[in-house]
């Protein structure tokens, strides 16, 4: 039930960073916990954790991104494409979910959403921050 749960937990958050960056990409104000609000009416923990350590971190997340990502920038990836990266890098770095489950779901993701050159990238990018971070 808890894997389901974070699996569904994480659409959410893929839904609500994907509205956050439409917003900065118009430069339009928002507040992070309307757009949660919006998107999941209950609170939740593992939501805020993830949306708000994103945002926190988005300038880390997105030079990391850049490091990885081969002859891209994060900023040429679609929002949902640069939901799923920046969550999932963020997983990786910044909490205690196992690796492969932070990369596995952004991978899951990814084939739902995203297409496959994308979710090709998304996966090498991921697997590289996590080889780089094991050393």
């Amino acid at each position: 039930m808890e894997q389901l749960n974070r699996t569904e937990l994480r659409k959410k958050i893929m839904t609500i960073l994907y509205q956050i960056n439409v917003y900065e990409k118009h430069k339009m104000k928002y507040q992070i916990d309307e757009v949660m609000k919006e998107v999941l009416p209950i609170e939740n923990e593992f939501v805020k954790d993830v949306v708000y350590g994103v945002t926190t971190y988005k300038n880390e997340i997105d030079q990391l991104a850049n490091k990885v990502l081969d002859g891209w920038t994060i900023d040429r990836l679609g929002n949902t494409d640069v939901a799923i990266l920046r969550m999932g890098i963020y997983e990786l770095i910044y909490t205690d979910t196992p690796p492969i489950v932070a990369i596995n779901e952004a991978i899951e993701l990814a084939k739902e959403y995203s297409d496959d050159s994308i979710r090709k990238m998304i996966n090498a990018a991921l697997d590289k921050i996590y080889h780089e971070k094991e050393e």
